[in-house]
């Protein structure tokens, strides 16, 4: 099964420029007196000297790198402007024509720095850098002043204490009851009514809590309403 293929827009732009970048080098070392194979070797030595200096200023943004990324750039861009009509072809400047034939040598020199210039060490950054944690002289503590004396001073004798009174206790209306739902009123009428209807004899307080899995005190609250 073939995939279907992707145009990409900026694929096919990059290949439009590149090919009339390319022709209008041709054009112009054509019209500098470089004949047959050797105009068509013009663009390729200045797309491979931008080709490196590209790659160059991935891994390192140094100097160097920079000024051949101008040369390529200013031979590539001004051959695109000369072919446009502002400089004559049939009747090419002497300084062009120097420009042209000295730019092997030159090209040959900046691929050959680039190539064998060896990378600068990468500067750490605040992640990798090591850390340095200052070290501050504090004062030593001052000793605790001794506490001061207390003398004993004799109680003054007292009456005898009378026997605390027994606190009164709880009335009943005072004994909070929980209050019951009355659905869990229901569930537990009819567990009740299971319970007496199998064994015969009516549910205690306990087994109605283990049941119900209630507290004890709500199990007590809801066998009071079932009797």
């Amino acid at each position: 099964m073939f995939r279907s293929i992707r145009i990409d827009a900026v694929l096919i732009q990059a290949v439009i420029a590149g090919a009339l970048s390319f022709a209008h080098l041709h054009d112009l070392a054509e019209a500098a007196g470089q004949t047959g194979w050797k105009a068509w070797a013009y663009p390729v030595s200045v797309d491979l000297l931008l080709v490196a200096v590209w790659r160059r200023l991935r891994t390192e943004r140094s100097g160097l790198a920079w000024f051949w990324f101008l040369v390529a750039l200013v031979a590539s861009l001004g051959a695109n402007i000369a072919t446009a009509g502002l400089l004559d072809l049939d009747h090419v400047p002497a300084w062009l024509r120097i420009l042209v034939a000295g730019w092997p040598a030159l090209a040959f020199l900046g691929g050959t720095l680039l190539a064998h210039t060896p990378d600068s060490p990468p500067t750490p950054t605040p992640e990798t850098a090591p850390r340095t944690v200052p070290v501050v002289d504090r004062p030593a503590a001052p000793d605790p002043a001794p506490a001061p004396e207390v003398s004993e001073v004799p109680a003054p004798e007292s009456a005898p204490a009378l026997p605390e009174a027994p606190a009164p206790a709880p009335s009943p209306a005072q004994v909070s009851v929980p209050a019951v739902p009355p659905a869990l009123v229901d569930h537990a009428r009819k567990v009740a009514t299971e319970h007496r209807t199998r064994t015969g004899t009516d549910i205690d307080t306990a087994t109605l809590r283990a049941r119900l899995g209630v507290p004890e005190d709500l199990a007590g609250a809801i066998v009071a309403q079932l009797a």
